[in-house]
């Protein structure tokens, strides 16, 4: 009896622990370290939208994406996210924040995204976003930035997405970018701000990867010649920031900010600029034909020998040595790009970067390569063989024409055509008005009690410039002979006095 009781016993302890297991480990509806009504799935960390002043202190080790936009934080504390190692997004967009301070992502390497848009943040310092060389993309449009420290992006190497839109920015500087280097960078956002010194030269030194993602529309730009020819030139050339905002392209005309003029629907303004102003701003594109299968050599000629050169391709894909990912492109010891074997993808712009102490700036050199299929050779056995043959068909017809005699009844019918007509040379005078008249002739052509006469005639002339009494009259009589004109008698008119030699006679 006190076995089964010890049995039953240990059996009931038992059951216990793995009823306080379940509840502890297994069957946990929340997640380990995951935030009081923040929402962790996998490696995703939501906690938007709950009206944070703080960041919580206690944050899952796994996220890899963070949001904590549509709160109000107003500060970051240094070294707040070194618990987050696998960190690649973190959303801080919606928020109060009005700086950022040094030491703010130092712990944030492998960074990929962050959103710092619609802000508060009124300056970005030397080392406001130290510790992001990874970082690919930084959204700080709508906030109120109005300066930008010189070095304010030196350390973010791999950035290709810069967004400043819809800030306050009267000034920025596009010859070094405040720090950022051209090698990566796509998209430049610097629209709706207050940009109203733009230095010209530097703009048109940028790459033309580059110039494609400027965005300078909605901004109060001076009405410069040379900033007018400049943009329109990159919206000729169909650049899409420039072409898909033509219409907010605006400078002003007399320093009044109500003055301002669309640069692209009421160019009047410019009707005095020379174009002479703009050339030599940009180093034109080499336009290069190539066919399918051929090889191409790219040289990267710069004014002064540089120490490091790399390449663009159409796809955007930075290629340094030894070359492109699959292998279709290299790229020599000297800096130069070879392709062995063109392909239709090969077609586009191709950019060279290049960089060194005695460059002035950082100097690019584009090649726009244009890849044709070859064209088929014309098959020449066919063209000849129909080409002779036309030929011997023509020959064959001349002989007919000029040797082969006509039909015998044709020829008959010829010479008897011949024999039949006796015709003069040269008419008489009076041949010529017997066929004038003939269409005149009194006699109806089928009036039975007269035979009518090949040789008989009625003609009616109208007076002439002079006449003897205001009257001529001619008048031919019906047996009148055509081939005897000796019979011909002259009368004078009834009306007429004058001798037979007179304008007013009467012939019968």
């Amino acid at each position: 009896m006190a076995r089964l009781v010890l049995q039953g016993t240990l059996l009931c302890i038992l059951r216990v622990g793995l009823s306080t297991l379940d509840s502890e480990g297994f069957l946990s509806p929340t997640p380990h370290n995951c935030p009081y009504k923040c929402v962790c799935a996998a490696d995703l960390l939501s906690c938007a939208g709950l009206g944070l002043q703080d960041v919580p202190g206690a944050l899952p080790a796994a996220a890899a994406d963070l949001d904590l936009s549509h709160n109000a934080l107003q500060r970051l504390r240094p070294g707040w996210l070194a618990p987050l190692s696998r960190l690649r997004a973190l959303r801080l967009n919606h928020n109060e924040l009005d700086a950022l301070g040094r030491g703010v992502f130092t712990n944030a390497s492998g960074l990929r995204l962050l959103d710092l848009s619609s802000n508060a943040l009124r300056a970005l310092g030397r080392h406001d976003l130290d510790g992001l060389g990874e970082l690919t993309m930084l959204l700080l449009f709508n906030n109120r930035l109005a300066h930008l420290d010189e070095q304010a992006f030196h350390g973010l190497g791999a950035l290709s997405r810069l967004y400043l839109g819809c800030n306050e920015l009267a000034s920025f500087s596009f010859n070094h970018l405040h720090g950022l280097g051209t090698t990566h960078l796509r998209t430049l956002d610097l629209s709706s701000n207050h940009l109203g010194r733009i230095p010209v030269p530097d703009l048109a030194s940028l790459p033309a990867f580059l110039k494609n993602g400027l965005y300078l529309h909605n901004n109060p730009l001076p009405c410069d010649c040379r900033l007018y020819h400049l943009l329109q030139r990159w919206h000729q050339r169909g650049l899409s920031a420039v072409s898909d905002f033509a219409g907010e392209y605006t400078c002003l005309a007399f320093n009044v900010p109500t003055s301002r003029v669309r640069f692209f629907e009421h160019s009047r303004v410019f009707e005095n600029c020379s174009a002479a102003l703009a050339l030599g701003l940009e180093q034109p594109e080499e336009q290069l034909h190539v066919q399918v299968g051929q090889s191409l050599r790219l040289h990267c000629n710069t004014s002064t020998p540089a120490v490091h050169i790399a390449w663009v391709s159409p796809q955007h894909e930075l290629l340094v040595a030894p070359g492109s990912r699959n292998g279709s492109i290299a790229v020599r010891a000297d800096g130069s790009l070879a392709i062995s074997n063109v392909q239709p993808w090969h077609e586009g712009v191709f950019v060279c970067l290049a960089t060194g102490p005695h460059l002035h700036r950082n100097q690019t050199h584009e090649y726009n390569v244009s890849v044709h299929f070859p064209h088929p050779e014309p098959d020449t056995f066919n063209t000849g063989f129909t080409t002779l043959l036309g030929c011997a068909v023509g020959l064959v017809l001349v002989l007919l024409y000029l040797f082969a005699p006509p039909c015998p009844g044709c020829r008959s019918c010829y010479h008897r055509t011949c024999r039949c007509r006796h015709w003069p040379q040269t008419p008489s005078p009076l041949q010529e008005l017997s066929a004038q008249s003939s269409v005149l002739s009194t006699t109806p052509p089928d009036a039975p009690r007269r035979k009518a006469s090949v040789h008989k005639h009625v003609v009616f002339l109208e007076p002439g410039r002079r006449s003897l009494n205001g009257r001529v009259q001619l008048a031919v009589g019906e047996d009148f002979d055509l081939y005897n004109p000796m019979g011909l008698r002259f009368k004078a008119g009834s009306d007429s006095t004058s001798s037979t030699g007179s304008e007013g006679l009467v012939m019968t």
